[in-house]
């Protein structure tokens, strides 16, 4: 059976969590927040941009509105253990994605998911779909209801 690519990977991702969202495949990059804004014609804001940081061996992704900055001291506090950047390797391996396109949900490996609680603030948010040019929309409260991500806040203050 062939490998499936990172959006079909992110379409069953969602089906298994009776998630009915989109993924949407751009012409245009959604690689960062602002390019990700652009392609789909939203505020930066309403990027749901996905980091991963690494406590120990275990791979910890925190969801951030795209027009606000993680405070790691705060992410250290929520996981309970000192967190450091990963490195494209890292991500990869633990997620199963690249940087860039590293979906809330659908991991590779298990991950201490945290959504900062900045991302209520909209009705819908657009994340990234398991590639640099895929993304979907969908409510924040659904998302951390069907990934089980712990809410804290998380944004520089």
């Amino acid at each position: 059976m062939a490998k499936l690519r990172g959006p079909d990977r992110v379409k069953a991702a969602l089906e298994a969590l009776s998630l009915d969202c989109e993924v949407l495949t751009l012409p245009d990059s959604t690689r960062t927040a602002e390019e990700a804004a652009k392609a789909v014609g939203c505020a930066v804001g309403e990027i749901a941009k996905s980091l991963v940081f690494r406590a120990g061996d275990r791979a910890v992704v925190a969801v951030m509105s795209g027009d606000d900055r993680l405070d790691t001291a705060r992410l250290s506090a929520a996981v309970g253990a000192e967190v450091g950047r990963a490195d494209a390797g890292f991500v990869r391996a633990a997620t199963g994605f690249v940087i860039g396109g590293v979906p809330p949900l659908g991991h590779a490996e298990p991950v201490a998911l945290f959504m900062d609680r900045g991302l209520f603030r909209f009705v819908r948010v657009w994340a990234a779909a398991g590639s640099p040019f895929s993304v979907f929309a969908i409510e924040p409260a659904r998302l951390r209801d069907a990934s089980g991500a712990r809410v804290a806040d998380l944004r520089t203050a």
